[in-house]
């Protein structure tokens, strides 16, 4: 990604003793000049070359869920979506086709309404595997525990070495 990349929105989610959430910043790319008509590639491309290879192509769960042993990144590469973050009482944020979410393990995410194309690219740094969890105040702190002992990652999926990610997950 050339050094033009847009900066990302930051989203800031603290735990609601369900979802744990973290103390990292959710990161949204807007409109990211990707090359070509086929983002879902491009997005792999991209994520693969950051060391966070893609790993899937389908929609969002449309049921809040996390992930307590790894970063997420999402790329939107068709249609667009309403989806909530950061749990049951999170924020709803609406994404299109070009935008990308770095999503810091223990934040919650649902899928709301998606147009019938709707699809992203989901993929996890190289070092990291996901599991599923949903809300749970009996295996909040355990989840808790678990996301906060997650690693930053080398590099930001969408701008590498360079990236937001690296300094904003670094000094939190």
């Amino acid at each position: 990604m050339p050094s033009s990349a847009p900066q990302p929105e930051q989203l800031h989610f603290s735990s609601d003793g369900r979802t744990p959430n973290s103390p990292h910043p959710v990161l949204v790319y807007r409109q990211l000049p990707l090359a070509g008509s086929d983002y879902a590639s491009a997005f792999e491309n991209l994520f693969n070359s950051h060391l966070w290879p893609a790993q899937w192509r389908a929609g969002v769960y449309d049921y809040h869920h996390f992930h307590s042993t790894a970063h997420e990144v999402l790329g939107v590469s068709r249609g667009s979506a309403r989806l909530m973050l950061g749990g049951e009482q999170g924020q709803e944020v609406d994404v299109a086709a070009g935008d990308a979410l770095v999503l810091p393990a223990g934040t919650g995410h649902c899928q709301l309404s998606a147009s019938a194309d709707f699809e992203v690219v989901g993929g996890y740094p190289v070092d990291q595997q996901y599991d599923l969890l949903r809300p749970d105040e009996g295996r909040h702190d355990e989840a808790r525990a678990r996301a906060e002992q997650v690693g930053v990652p080398v590099s930001d999926p969408v701008a590498g070495t360079q990236g937001a990610l690296v300094a904003l997950w670094r000094r939190e």
